[in-house]
């Protein structure tokens, strides 16, 4: 990769690894569909005027956008409402796993006997985070962002069959159509949303304005653009920075705490990922770009 790409793909990192710390603030008000609703809203209502998608990619637009934003995302967010933000970001690792075993299953992509033992220890580590006392209550949120985490991959091997039709562009189409399909969600799961819109603070907007502008918008553009540039497998080794992110912010910020055994699956799942991942690859000819 480019030093340039390099460096977004860090930025990347950061910005989504904040963004579920900000995002367990802003659930404190709003319920977690109705604020993802209300982050696509903003994203599509900013960048339709710039970036329109064609007509014929409607279809294709709609079914990545169940998928990638609306299943996704209420898988996600309801699952970071109820544990804590750093042990979700942890959790959200096992995107790269997955990921990895999408593109194998859909693109053809290896793996190497290397990056199976990664797959191992990073799921053998997911298991001692979901077996800490501490969640044992809460493991139907664990399992939610596990689902998240899934979907997620299957969302960016979607993308990746689309080719590269750009960043802002993919990402404003995403937002149209994923908008109306998570105000469905919150009508059908929740209640209460004229009341948040009523009673929001500053805070809470601030929250939405985040996700909508910079952690959507922005990052989603520059994830989807080295994707379209990039083998699948040499852009989502970045994604190791966003726990690291989301631990140290929540830990600051939100005054969480990890024990022991969190701390220790956590380390497993980051060192199985790096397994997987941390690798020199070759451009390959069958790369969009």
């Amino acid at each position: 990769m480019k030093s340039v790409d390099t460096c977004l793909a860090i930025l990347v990192a950061i910005i989504w690894g904040m963004g579920l710390v900000i995002a367990k603030a802003g659930m404190s008000h709003f319920s977690p569909i109705f604020m993802m609703a209300l982050r696509f809203t903003l994203t599509a209502t900013c960048l339709i005027w710039f970036f329109r998608p064609p007509f014929k990619l409607f279809k294709d637009l709609f079914w990545i956008s169940l998928v990638s934003a609306a299943i996704q995302y209420s898988l996600t967010f309801n699952g970071v409402n109820g544990i804590d933000a750093s042990t979700a970001g942890l959790l959200i690792q096992l995107e790269v796993p997955f990921g990895l075993i999408m593109a194998w299953i859909f693109l053809g992509d290896r793996i190497s006997i290397k990056q199976l033992v990664g797959i191992v220890i990073a799921f053998a580590g997911t298991m001692l985070i979901i077996g800490e006392p501490k969640l044992s209550g809460d493991l139907v949120y664990a399992f939610m962002v596990i689902g998240g985490a899934f979907t997620w991959s299957v969302g960016q091997i979607m993308i990746k069959k689309l080719g590269n039709i750009g960043g802002f562009m993919l990402i404003t189409g995403v937002a149209i159509f994923a908008a109306p399909q998570l105000y469905l969600a919150s009508w059908l799961f929740e209640s209460g949303q004229l009341a948040q819109i009523q009673t929001a603070s500053l805070s809470a907007w601030g929250a939405i304005v985040y996700m909508g502008l910079v952690m959507t918008a922005l990052g989603y553009a520059i994830w989807y653009r080295l994707l379209g540039m990039y083998n699948v497998n040499q852009v989502i080794p970045f994604l190791l920075l966003l726990p690291v992110t989301s631990v140290i912010a929540g830990i600051i910020f939100l005054g969480e705490s990890l024990t022991p055994m969190i701390v220790l699956g956590g380390l497993l799942a980051l060192s199985g990922v790096a397994i997987i991942t941390i690798r020199r690859v070759a451009p390959q000819s069958g790369a969009v770009g």
